[in-house]
């Protein structure tokens, strides 16, 4: 129900959101709230009524004020109904457990005779209960299905009617179109991995014949197809994070009082759901800082030369693989003098070191790292651009290019690689073995593979080591000292290392041998593993011959950095 109810405002608020560009009427939005069928509460005062009025008779222009004051009525009209469907679920759900506790008297049965207001003793009719408990029952057969068509008929007491046939159909309306939700999706991509396991295990074995060869290449095509279909399934638009993102801007704007137009480009385009709901919040922390401090008061803008009105754009794209999310704003831009001045402070560099303008803007990204010379409610803590950097490089193994100009402004591009999250599901992965274990090390983070010798590792004289991989120097990490494992007698033939990437950060992991690529089902742990493992681990893949440890590649680049 509550998703119904956010489809609806989320209509509207697409509306209120074009009344300023002239792309829609005020009769159009005026249509748009009678849509929601609450006519005694579609506007929320007299006053809300006049100015609609007002709009649609052309007396009053439309505003940036008013445009956020229609935002935050229909924020006002979700909560209403959010609330009133709470009582109604809530309800269902009461009647669902008496009826498994036997409990649930039907009002049918509800004791023949009842006193009125007066007093007076009369019968209970069906007409009067049904109201009472109609929202309630049908939720809970829409959502559980727990009353079969025989047992709705003895607690009836009516014969079920034939339904008559729709207007213009051949017998009966069509569906288009049905809700699934997300855990039923994620349990059929579960069991499409497992599939893809057993299948790995099946065409490994030496023994199938050219008929049966033949025939596992077929069913790679099919299982590759269903898992492709699901996958698009899972698919939504970024509006659903945009949307709201103008309510969160004409809020602040207002509040600070500033002036800015906030455009939004590429709305329509379609990502994992998980990657969808993993850049909402680094988006929220991006647009919040671009108003507090990117964005001058309009006296300001007014005497450099700029209009008193500011832009804040909004942005996404695909390239390839990757999606592209841009936000940038024409404000005063970041200097990165303060910022060097401020790495200086907090000992992140030394005052003689030289660093390439675009890695000093990169500080912005370090925990609690902030210039502003005071900190309110709304940014200057210094924690908001380190969550934005865990999220989109961390878990999404993102990347984030900063670019800025001062007096000009700034441009922040999230590039992400469009994979579904590791925590969960299916990831192309390497399969390689370790003093004879197996670990999974998933491809995203994977540069290169190298078939290292003993002349390419140096070590240093703090007891690290690095490798040449060809030409270029990484900080090398011999995975077998970190996991406690028997040492596996240093470099030999088959050694390997593999260069990861992770951000901006480069690193090889030294392993016995890279065994194979293969899709892999990453299931996570059902208990904490902090407790038995000492370095991060994600979760275990299930490979096909057995089930190996899927490295946490992100956390244990700062595990073994610490």
């Amino acid at each position: 129900m509550k998703q119904s109810i956010e489809q609806c405002i989320e209509a509207l608020e697409e509306r209120i959101l074009v009344l300023e560009q002239g792309r829609v009427s005020p009769e159009a939005l005026s249509d748009a709230l009678g849509r929601l069928g609450l006519l005694n509460v579609r506007y929320p005062s007299a006053n809300v009524a006049t100015l609609m009025d007002m709009l649609i008779d052309g007396i009053a222009p439309v505003t940036p004020e008013m445009v956020t004051a229609f935002l935050s009525m229909a924020d006002g009209q979700r909560q209403l109904l959010f609330s009133m469907a709470g009582i109604v679920e809530d309800r269902a759900e009461k009647i669902r457990e008496l009826r498994a506790s036997g409990e649930y008297v039907e009002p049918q049965e509800a004791g023949g005779e009842r006193s009125d207001a007066d007093g007076a003793p009369g019968k209970s009719s069906a007409t009067e209960s049904a109201p009472q408990d109609a929202a309630a029952s049908a939720t809970a057969d829409d959502e559980h299905a727990e009353v079969s068509a025989p047992q709705q008929a003895e607690s009836g007491k009516a014969k079920a009617q034939p339904a008559a046939p729709a207007k213009g159909g051949k017998g009966g309306s069509e569906i288009s179109s049905i809700r699934v939700s997300t855990e039923k999706l994620d349990t059929l991509i579960d069991y499409v991995g497992k599939l893809m396991t057993q299948y790995a295990v099946i065409a490994q074995n030496p023994s199938l014949d050219a008929k049966a060869i033949a025939g596992m290449k077929e069913l790679e095509t099919v299982i590759a197809s269903i898992k492709n279909e699901v996958e698009k399934i899972r698919l939504v638009p970024l509006k659903q994070i945009f949307t709201p993102m103008h309510r969160l801007v004409s809020s602040l704007t207002l509040k600070m009082g500033k002036k800015l137009r906030f455009e939004v480009v590429g709305d329509d385009l379609e990502l994992d759901k998980t990657i969808v709901e993993h850049i909402n919040e680094p988006l929220v922390h991006l647009l919040r800082n671009a108003v507090d401090h990117g964005m001058e008061m309009p006296e300001d803008r007014a005497m450099a030369g700029k209009d008193e009105t500011g832009t804040l754009t909004l942005s996404a794209e695909r390239r390839g693989d990757k999606a592209f999310i841009t936000v940038e704003d024409d404000g005063k831009g970041i200097d990165p003098e303060r910022i060097r001045a401020k790495a200086v402070e907090r000992g992140l560099m030394t005052g003689d070191e030289v660093i390439a303008p675009e890695e000093v803007l990169r500080f912005i990204l370090k925990s609690g790292f902030s210039t502003a010379e005071k900190v309110t409610d709304v940014s200057g803590r210094g924690v908001g651009m380190d969550a934005v950097a865990h999220s989109i490089e961390g878990k999404l193994g993102g990347e984030i290019c900063i670019r800025s100009n001062v007096g000009q402004g700034s441009v922040f591009t999230l590039a992400i690689p469009l994979e579904r999250s590791l925590s969960e599901g299916i990831v192309d992965a390497l399969i390689v073995r370790l003093a004879g274990e197996l670990f999974v090390v998933p491809s995203q983070s994977v540069l290169e593979v190298y078939a290292v010798r003993r002349r390419d590792i140096a070590s240093m004289p703090g007891g690290e080591e690095t490798v040449d991989v060809r030409g270029e120097l990484y900080s090398l990490f011999r995975l077998d000292r970190y996991f406690g494992l028997a040492a596996s007698g240093g470099v030999n033939g088959s050694s390997q290392a593999v260069v990861i990437k992770v951000g901006n950060r480069r690193a090889a992991f030294l392993v016995d041998e890279v065994l194979r690529q293969q899709q892999v089902v990453v299931a996570n742990f059902t208990i904490p593993v902090k407790d038995i493992y000492r370095v991060p681990i994600l979760g275990y893949g299930m490979i096909g011959e057995r089930d190996a440890l899927v490295l946490d590649v992100e956390s244990l680049l700062d595990y073994m950095q610490a």
